[in-house]
């Protein structure tokens, strides 16, 4: 018998973070006899008079919106992490330590009309959405306390978004997160041992093999990682080097948000459902060293899995061993190519 990756159990190494996942392609010819989310079809409405975030509200903080016409970022009312905390550090033995962390958590609305997300806005307002990004990552860069600038989206309930209004968050903070550090040590090393970054060479991989390719335009590449985890994760990639999202300039921003709004139309038509999603920017720390080592690259982690209804569940072995997948990342991109 010969091993084939549409029909054998295997497992797939993430070199950004040095994981692995458990493929098992077998599995998704499996009846589902598991839960079912409930699918919440409302008449979308422009305006809300009880929304937090549309324009001209009053916040749950009691500052009002203005009236704003394209984005809006302020201050989360509670945000995880504040600047005005005291320094302080606990360390006792081997087992018990801890570090008070600083930050700032903001929050941007993408648009003034509260019935429309990301694949409905049109190119410009998407591509304001990404000059909000690069202006904010800049602001938040220039404090001396922040060394990392995490700009990300959760969009539908399914993933514990709060509010339906089209926005996006920013925290920033002393410390770089786990995900990005791991990326950042596993980038460090691919860069001392072969002078590039590894996010471009692995766009270029994937290029010519272009079996895993959804999208791509002047600038970015749309994709299925190889490694993927979740059933329809993908990610955004720019086709040459570059660190964060300060250095690209009018022309790659805009290449960024078409790749954008093509990924999330094509995920929107995918199960004919405002698709539901976590996702974020991973770029180089803002600690005022120079990154060489680091590719910016956008990450998209949905959780359906066969229709709108059937979501993909980490428990058990993923939460217990590593993470497990029944869609091949091949089979994936092919479909959402596709739509």
């Amino acid at each position: 018998m010969k091993f084939s990756f549409e029909e054998h159990s295997h497992r797939r190494f993430n070199p950004f973070t040095g994981s692995y996942v458990q493929v098992s392609p077998h599995r998704s010819k499996r009846p589902w006899q598991g839960q079912q989310e409930r699918i919440t079809k409302s008449e979308p409405v422009a305006y809300d008079p009880e929304c937090f975030l549309c324009p001209g509200n009053t916040r749950v903080g009691g500052e009002v919106n203005p009236d704003y016409k394209n984005t809006f970022v302020f201050t989360n009312d509670f945000g995880a992490l504040t600047q005005d905390i005291p320094s302080g550090e606990y360390e006792d033995g081997d087992f018990f330590k801890a570090k008070s962390e600083r930050g700032i958590c903001k929050v941007i609305c993408f648009s003034p009309d509260h019935s429309k997300t990301i694949p409905q806005l049109s190119q410009q307002e998407v591509f304001e959405v990404v000059k909000t990004w690069k202006r904010e990552y800049l602001e938040l860069s220039q404090l001396d306390f922040i060394d990392y600038v995490q700009i990300f989206e959760n969009k539908g309930e399914v993933m514990g978004c709060s509010n339906p209004h089209p926005h996006g968050q920013i925290w920033a903070q002393e410390s770089i997160p786990d995900e990005p550090l791991k990326k950042q040590q596993s980038f460090t090393s691919y860069f001392l041992k072969n002078g590039e970054d590894m996010v471009s060479a692995y766009v270029n991989a994937e290029l010519k093999k272009s079996e895993r390719i959804i999208y791509q335009n002047e600038h970015f590449v749309v994709l299925v990682p190889f490694w993927a985890v979740w059933p329809f994760e993908a990610m955004i990639a720019p086709k040459s080097a570059i660190s964060n999202i300060a250095k690209m300039s009018d022309e790659e921003m805009a290449s960024l948000a078409d790749a954008y709004r093509v990924l999330t139309i094509k995920y929107d038509n995918l199960f004919e459902v405002s698709f539901p999603y976590s996702a974020g920017i991973h770029q180089a720390p803002t600690d005022g060293q120079d990154h060489p080592e680091w590719g910016l690259h956008m990450v998209f982690y949905p959780p359906l899995l066969r229709s709108a209804s059937v979501k993909k569940f980490m428990v058990g072995y993923e939460m217990l061993a590593n993470p497990q997948r029944d869609l091949t990342a091949e089979k994936a991109a092919g479909i959402l190519r596709d739509l």
